[in-house]
């Protein structure tokens, strides 16, 4: 059986679930098959009413990737408001660039807090590169820009996912954007400092951990390639005052 036939096969079985259980089982095996032909039944389960489903059909999109985001993209202007929920968690477990003016809105306005959640991670996995660097530049500073805006939040849950989507956006950008990471940093001090949650302070004091951690390698390897950039300049002059003596001698 070859991919499109089974392909058909488990979106059949999708189709003549007869049962919430079924349709749960039979979503879950056709996400399993991550194939890019199964797209638009996955997208049409965000909409069923079937947490687990939609659940399954989430994972299953994030599995398959770029094909899928077109798709997603144009289920946002439905007004299924469930459809549209899921439909962001996708993008953002995704992270194409496609998808961050998505991301950026939910993150800020939307009314359910767990798709702020999602979106405010979703802003920490952009795959920037994937865009040229000045526009990469522009997009990262807006999405900071929103993650400022998520870590104040009135609801911790969302908060936290503002310090990792932080995290995640610092260790992205540390090469390219020292001066954000700078900022970050600050912000990410703050939220150590003055949040009333003990356990966002601690997230926060860890992503702190972890962007000194990538300091010090970055660093590190600068040193070592200044070095190297040293011994084989000195070794080059070596040798060319070998060569220079060899040809006095003849």
């Amino acid at each position: 059986m070859n991919n499109s036939q089974l392909c058909q096969t488990l979106v059949k079985a999708v189709e003549e679930a007869d049962s919430s259980k079924t349709l749960l089982e039979a979503v879950q095996n056709l996400a399993d098959a991550s194939l890019e032909e199964s797209v638009p039944t996955l997208i049409a389960a965000l909409g069923y009413n079937n947490p687990g489903a939609a659940v399954a059909a989430v994972d299953g999109l994030v599995k398959i990737g770029k094909p899928a985001v077109t798709p997603l993209l144009e289920l946002i202007d439905n007004y299924n408001y469930g459809a549209r929920a899921w439909a962001v968690r996708a993008l953002a477990g995704i992270g194409d660039p496609r998808g961050l003016e998505t991301l950026l809105d939910a993150a800020k306005n939307d009314f359910a807090l767990s798709v702020r959640r999602a979106a405010a991670r979703g802003l920490g996995i952009i795959k920037w590169q994937e865009l040229p660097l000045e526009e990469a530049k522009i997009a990262q500073q807006r999405a900071y820009e929103v993650l400022t805006v998520v870590c104040q939040d009135p609801e911790w849950v969302v908060r936290y996912a503002g310090v990792v989507g932080l995290e995640r956006l610092a260790i992205a950008i540390f090469k390219v954007q020292g001066e954000l990471v700078v900022k970050i940093t600050s912000d990410l001090e703050k939220v150590m400092a003055e949040d009333e949650e003990v356990s966002l302070r601690t997230r926060a004091e860890l992503a702190l951990q972890t962007l000194r951690i990538e300091s010090n390698q970055l660093n590190q390897n600068a040193s070592r390639l200044r070095l190297n950039s040293q011994q084989s300049t000195k070794q080059e002059k070596e040798e060319d005052y070998a060569q220079r003596g060899e040809g006095r001698r003849n």
